[in-house]
């Protein structure tokens, strides 16, 4: 590979945060370059999360609604389609220190006058036999997303903290009944939220309890568990399982360059995309761990790509040159 000349923006990811940058980047004439990941890769695939989902029915346009999958290969076709180039690669490192900036995948070093970080999150799993088979097909790591789909059903959430608690509450609006699994005796939610689904008729606890493995050929039809005080195995029967054990921003890549929350988040400043380092942008869930929609990954998207052609025209650095990238990478 020949000596990279210094990209106008390089967008590191391509979920829907990434590839919307990428649509208005690439509309903006700035040639951006998508590192969309590698396939072997859970924390860091082409598409990002949606790319396990089923049937999206709450992004607008969709009225039928639309397979995670292919909303996916649609927002990178129309990025392609505006001249975007990808890399299906993983970036190993950053360097942020000085500009232009410095990635590499591996050995291979890019440049890039601005940086667009939109690696997501990934949801904390419990490594069950037939959990990653099954999400999508009564697994979930979102009610928001998945509620919808079991009206009138039973279902389960597992964990103890506020996330799964508001999960639990948000679900008993369509759910018969919705049991809370978790591993200790008492919650680690806050205690208004603990009142709150106390209170609440249609959600149930099970204590000293643990998901040993979830049940159904196509579809969830139950799960498996273990008291972890007695050894006690036992069946429950649900149409569902969502599992709220938290969530994890992929900004391993950043850390000590990039301002992060205690918890992983990428810090961005006011309204903007703005990280603390100048020329950097950051968007969707690596960013939000509030909203965790696509919709709001996607509008966060557009604005990264906005701040970081004002920014460029602003400072004068964007040149449109454009860097030569195998295709067969």
């Amino acid at each position: 590979m020949s000596k990279p000349l210094v990209r106008d923006v390089i967008i590191i990811g391509s979920g829907p945060a990434g590839l919307t940058a990428a649509i208005y980047a690439a509309r903006a004439n700035l040639d951006p370059l998508v590192i969309e990941g590698e396939p072997s890769s859970s924390s860091d695939q082409p598409g990002g999360q949606l790319m396990l989902t089923t049937e999206v029915e709450n992004y607008p346009g969709f009225i039928e609604g639309v397979m995670g999958p292919e909303l996916m290969a649609n927002f990178r076709a129309q990025a392609a389609r505006f001249g975007a180039d990808f890399l299906t690669r993983k970036i190993t490192k950053v360097d942020f220190s000085e500009r232009p900036f410095r990635l590499w995948i591996e050995d291979t070093e890019l440049h890039a006058r601005s940086v667009i970080v939109s690696t997501g999150a990934r949801s904390l799993m419990l490594d069950l036999p037939n959990e990653s088979r099954l999400m999508g097909y009564g697994v979930s790591t979102c009610a928001t997303c998945d509620g919808f789909f079991f009206r009138g059903r039973e279902i389960a959430v597992v964990g103890g903290g506020d996330s799964a608690l508001e999960e639990a509450t948000f679900l008993t609006k369509f759910a018969q009944k919705v049991t809370v699994i978790h591993r200790r005796k008492e919650l680690r939610a806050s205690k208004i939220m603990q009142d709150r689904a106390f209170r609440n008729p249609k959600i149930e606890f099970l204590w000293d309890t643990v998901v040993t493995d979830v049940l159904g050929d196509t579809t969830v039809s139950g799960i498996k568990l273990r008291n972890i005080v007695n050894g006690e195995e036992s069946e429950l029967a649900v149409a569902g399982l969502f599992v709220a054990i938290g969530h994890v921003p992929n900004t391993d890549l950043f850390k000590g360059q990039l301002d992060m929350e205690d918890n992983g988040y990428l810090i961005t400043q006011g309204k903007s995309t703005r990280t603390n380092v100048e020329g950097v942008f950051a968007c969707g869930d690596v960013q939000d761990h509030t909203y965790r929609q696509a919709i709001t990954a996607a509008g966060s998207g557009c604005m990264a790509a906005i701040d970081a052609e004002r920014w460029l025209e602003a400072t004068g650095e964007a040149e449109h040159e454009i860097m030569e990238t195998p295709r067969n990478w």
